[in-house]
């Protein structure tokens, strides 16, 4: 779930830090003309979840996004469309050292830069492709390479826990047989984040070889050879794998739905019926996630959505017996809008329609279906997911029961968050 923003002052008492976020491959084992992190998830780009990331914590001065020079435009507009703050867009290399190493310069060289960046004390250095990474970790390598020199993440499959590596390590000989293997409970997997002293990693890539900037993938191996730094191991948290493969993209994208799925408001009118079958979808929804509660009438007020939103809120429910309540809805898709979320994430907003008209015949006509249509069209574009859902209240000893499968629908939708299915009305 996305947590909040912090101030510069927010968080431990950690040094200047910039982070060095390569982001300059071509996406080879993932196939297809895009590279992996500009690939769109939830409608996004994969490289601005990372760079959210690092926005999202407030000590973090300086976020440097090294691309290769065709994507330089590209990166730029990712920024410039999400309305990404402190990030610093640079030309890389041909290989992922010179990358880093061109991310570095612009603390050090005004050759990349059109002014120097004021220097940090400690550099964070991570890949665009890894955007599940928490303030957490972020804080505790970046500590840790201020006591150490620089410091490594290892990541664990089971939570909490350091793993050995999943699959043995083998060599195989000239001619293609087994030479020998590794004894995997001595070894680790390296993963990201890293962090260290800028000086010490600056320096060691001041003194690599070609060799070294052309073939090598491990920093760590840099400062250690080079400046004589033995890195901390970090327990680090399953959650910072790497998009590699087109599989990697759905996982990524079904992390992010799952972390938008946790929690609904359900607004309701204050009508005597409405009310009655607003409590019930509420009892019936919080046994699958968290609820938030208001009536229509506190909906008006900016400060209560905003205090909802600022809970990270990216689903809601509006229960009326009207038969288009396109108008009281205005006001929450006003809020909304306001808030920049829907840039970021998008919104599912559920508009149910409780029918309590004795007629059995259906109670919404193709006016109003075409109304809700036009209405998910026009939102679709600003990232609101409109969707209709229809309650038929005929009757009482029934009603549960109606709620109940209202309840699924619900969630179905808010876990899904199909784009194909807005304007569309269900029937519960």
């Amino acid at each position: 779930m996305e947590p909040s923003s912090g101030s510069r002052d927010d968080g431990p008492a950690v040094p200047p830090v910039a982070a060095v976020l390569p982001a300059g491959g071509s996406g080879e084992r993932l196939g297809g003309a895009t590279p992996k992190q500009f690939c769109a998830v939830q409608g996004r780009p994969l490289v601005s979840y990372t760079v959210r990331a690092m926005e999202r914590v407030g000590w973090i001065s300086d976020i440097i996004v090294v691309v290769s020079p065709e994507n330089i435009e590209t990166m730029k507009s990712i920024v410039e469309k999400y309305g990404h703050k402190r990030v610093t867009v640079v030309k890389g290399g041909i290989t992922r050292h010179r990358s880093i190493f061109n991310g570095l310069k612009v603390f050090a060289e005004n050759e990349f830069s059109n002014h120097l960046l004021q220097k940090p004390e400690v550099v964070i250095i991570h890949d665009a492709v890894r955007p599940f990474v928490e303030e957490d970790i972020l804080s505790k390598v970046v500590m840790a390479a201020k006591e150490h020199g620089a410091s490594l993440c290892f990541v664990s499959q089971a939570a909490g826990a350091i793993r050995p590596l999943v699959s043995t390590v083998i060599a195989s000989a000239a001619d293609g047989f087994l030479d020998h293997s590794l004894e995997r409970a001595r070894y680790r997997a390296s993963e990201m984040p890293q962090a260290f002293l800028f000086d010490i990693i600056y320096e060691a890539y001041q003194q690599c070889t070609d060799y070294d900037l052309d073939y090598g993938t491990e920093c760590l191996h840099l400062a250690l050879k080079y400046c004589k730094t033995n890195a901390k191991l970090i327990e680090g948290t399953a959650d910072l794998w790497k998009v590699t493969y087109k599989r990697d993209l759905y996982a990524a994208e079904s992390i992010i739905k799952d972390n938008l799925s946790q929690q609904v408001c359900v607004i309701t009118d204050v009508k005597e019926v409405v009310a009655q079958a607003g409590s019930l979808l509420r009892e019936s929804l919080q046994s699958q996630i968290k609820v938030e509660a208001m009536s229509a009438s506190l909906s008006k007020n900016d400060s209560h959505l905003q205090n909802i939103l600022s809970g990270h809120c990216y689903n809601f429910v509006c229960v009326n017996d009207k038969k288009c309540a396109i108008q009281e809805t205005q006001q929450l898709v006003d809020v909304l809008e306001k808030s920049n979320i829907p840039l970021l994430y998008p919104v599912v907003l559920i508009l149910v329609h409780l029918d309590v008209s004795e007629n059995i015949s259906f109670s919404l006509g193709m006016e109003e279906l075409t109304r809700i249509k036009k209405f998910a069209r026009e939102l679709k574009k600003k990232n609101i997911l409109v969707y209709g859902l229809l309650i038929q209240y005929k009757d009482q000893l029934l009603l549960q029961e109606t709620v109940n499968s209202a309840a699924a629908v619900i969630m179905a939708l808010i876990k899904d968050r199909n784009p194909e299915l807005i304007g569309q009305l269900l029937v519960a």
